[in-house]
């Protein structure tokens, strides 16, 4: 049976921003870039841990057609199909501040939690994502 996950994907508008913002200001590195002709195959990952990747998919063909495609970039831009990113950090407080430096918008800053501490922000396409700092 399966032994682990490798990919996840969340849908961007644009790929090439999507670059600027997840391994630019987040800090994420690319682990395959490949023009595949029909799509562009673009993947980011935790520095040093090349094993789960996400896969930052433009909308489009040949998933979908282009009616549909056109009805998921709403959705996107909405916050709305579900695109949720959970990250964990030895230092919520300090991560929050260096992004907040890099002027990344967040929706929550950092709140303590019975799980440890976290915060919200959106990718600039409306996906969710978290960081947390677990509890020793």
């Amino acid at each position: 049976m399966f032994n682990a996950i490798t990919h996840s994907q969340i849908y961007v508008l644009d790929q090439d921003e999507a670059l600027d913002f997840y391994v630019g200001k987040l800090g994420l590195e690319v682990s395959a870039d490949v023009d595949m002709g029909f799509m562009r195959w673009l993947t980011i990952s935790v520095p040093g841990h090349p094993d789960r990747q996400i896969l930052l998919e433009k909308p489009g063909p040949p998933a979908m057609s282009e009616e549909t495609a056109q009805q998921v970039r709403e959705l996107v831009s909405k916050g709305a199909t579900g695109g949720h990113l959970i990250f964990s950090t030895d230092d919520c407080r300090k991560t929050y501040a260096t992004l907040l430096s890099r002027g990344v918008e967040f929706t929550e800053e950092p709140t303590d939690r019975p799980y440890g501490t976290d915060c919200g922000l959106r990718d600039p396409f409306g996906n969710h994502i978290r960081f947390t700092q677990p509890k020793a």
